[in-house]
């Protein structure tokens, strides 16, 4: 049961989300890093004053958090966005097409429609990218896989179907090569093993090698790709 939104004083003053949930048996407290979205879910009759009480009370802490996060991006011209792993700004291009430089992303056409030609352009180039990385995973691991799709999801990186399907993020065209063909060998191991034994994790090793690298900058840095709004 969600309540109507409040605002916790200060500047600048925070939204807050409030939700009643029969199982809650004390007041819990998420910070949303996908958006920055701050959520307090009390028990059913907690009186509201107690709950925005709370939310004051840790006021410091959620400042904090929020600070780190950072602020959201619409990308548009003039914006920094990661591209494998380099942060490069977005400037105007000429003719039709993205073009991709060593230090500059060239985006042609009015404001209103640069997120938009750029994000069908970096999906494509993820799915060149992953396909090549899989393809190469997949005769090494001698399992074939059916399909690749791109999405924008917020909860998993990839995942791979019974059946050989993979899917991954086209977020992942932002991070630095080695995490994109970390995932990319995670998922293909997945045709082999559909979970996450010790087996599995033996086959990563074998096709990727030493992965925690990759895997640790995803835990750290991977929810951060989500500021940049396209």
């Amino acid at each position: 049961m969600s309540l109507a939104d409040h605002l916790l004083p200060g500047d600048p003053p925070i939204p807050l989300t409030l939700r009643r949930s029969p199982r809650a048996r004390r007041i819990s407290l998420r910070i949303s890093q996908l958006d920055g979205r701050v959520t307090l879910t009390l028990p059913k009759s907690l009186p509201l004053a107690e709950a925005l009480d709370f939310a004051r009370d840790k006021e410091t802490w959620i400042r904090k958090h929020l600070d780190a996060r950072g602020e959201d991006v619409t990308v548009t011209h003039g914006s920094m966005i990661p591209l494998g792993g380099k942060l490069l700004p977005v400037v105007e291009g000429k003719g039709r097409g993205v073009q991709l430089g060593p230090e500059t992303i060239a985006v042609p056409g009015p404001p209103e429609r640069v997120s938009r030609r750029l994000v069908a352009y970096l999906r494509e180039v993820a799915r060149d990218r992953l396909a090549g990385a899989c393809d190469d995973y997949a005769a090494r691991l001698g399992h074939p896989y059916s399909r690749i799709t791109m999405r924008d999801t917020r909860s998993r990186w990839g995942s791979c179907t019974s059946d050989g399907a993979l899917m991954f993020s086209w977020r992942l065209i932002m991070t630095p090569p080695e995490v994109l063909d970390y995932v990319a060998a995670h998922e293909v191991a997945h045709l082999a093993h559909m979970n996450h034994s010790a087996h599995f994790w033996d086959e990563v090793t074998r096709l990727y090698g030493d992965y925690k690298g990759p895997r640790a900058w995803l835990r750290e840095n991977g929810q951060d790709l989500h500021r940049y709004k396209f």
